[in-house]
C-alpha cells in the first residue's frame, strides 16, 4: 500500500533514570509519625481517640525518641491497621493516606505498570510516595495554623520542597526540606489527648 510504513518507528532510547535517594530508617519512621500525631489531634475523635488506636502511636513515640527507628515503624505499620477498621471514624483527605493500603486484586496485565521495567516501577513509586509527603505536610501545616502554632517559617520550607520536587524532582535537597518541615513540626505540636507527657528526642 502506498505510503504504508514498511518497519516499525525507531525507538527512542531509553532517558536514564536518577538513582534513587537512600531513606535511612530514622527518616522513613519520622515522616510518618508527625502526620499520624495530627491524625490524631483532629476533631473528628471527639475528645480523646480511644487507647486502641494511640497506643501504637504512643509507642512508636517512645521508640522514635530512644532511637529504635525499625520498632517504631513497625508501631506506626499497627497504627495504619487501625487507621483502615471501620469502626474508627473515617480520616479526612489528605490523612487518608496514612491507612494501610488494600489493593483490590487484578490480573498483572490491567496494572498500567505492568510493562514497565523493575527501576521505572520503584521510580514512579517513589514519586507517588514523595507526592503523598508533600499532601500529608500540606494538611499538617493547615491543621497547626488553624490551632494557633506558627507555622511560616515551615510553610517557607515546605514551599522549597515542592519547587525542588517539580524542578528537580527526587533529590536530597528535596528531602532535606521536607524533613526539616517535620523536625520542625514534631518540636511544636501537642500529643493527642489521653497520653503522657511527649517523650524528648
Amino acid at each position: 500500500m502506498p505510503g504504508a510504513p514498511n518497519r516499525p518507528p525507531e525507538k527512542t532510547p531509553d532517558t536514564p533514570l536518577p538513582p534513587p535517594v537512600p531513606v535511612t530508617p530514622q527518616h522513613a519512621a519520622l515522616r510518618r509519625l508527625v502526620p499520624s500525631r495530627v491524625a490524631l489531634l483532629l476533631d473528628i475523635w471527639k475528645g480523646a481517640p480511644s487507647p486502641e488506636v494511640t497506643g501504637p502511636f504512643e509507642r512508636a513515640e517512645a521508640f522514635y525518641a530512644a532511637g529504635d527507628y525499625g520498632n517504631a515503624s513497625g508501631e506506626l505499620d499497627r497504627l495504619s491497621v487501625r487507621f483502615a477498621e471501620p469502626r474508627w471514624p473515617t480520616l479526612p483527605e489528605p490523612f487518608r493516606l496514612l491507612r494501610v493500603s488494600i489493593p483490590a486484586p487484578t490480573p498483572p496485565h490491567w496494572d498500567p505498570e505492568h510493562a514497565l521495567t523493575a527501576p521505572e516501577r520503584e521510580a514512579r513509586r517513589a514519586r507517588r510516595v514523595a507526592e503523598e509527603e508533600v499532601a500529608l505536610a500540606n494538611g499538617s501545616l493547615a491543621w497547626a495554623a488553624a490551632h494557633g502554632i506558627d507555622t511560616a517559617e515551615f510553610a517557607s520550607r515546605l514551599g522549597e520542597a515542592k519547587a525542588s520536587l517539580e524542578g528537580d524532582g527526587l533529590t536530597p535537597a528535596f528531602y532535606e526540606r521536607l524533613d526539616a518541615v517535620w523536625v520542625g513540626l514534631r518540636e511544636k505540636l501537642p500529643m493527642p489527648k489521653g497520653l503522657g507527657a511527649r517523650p524528648v528526642a
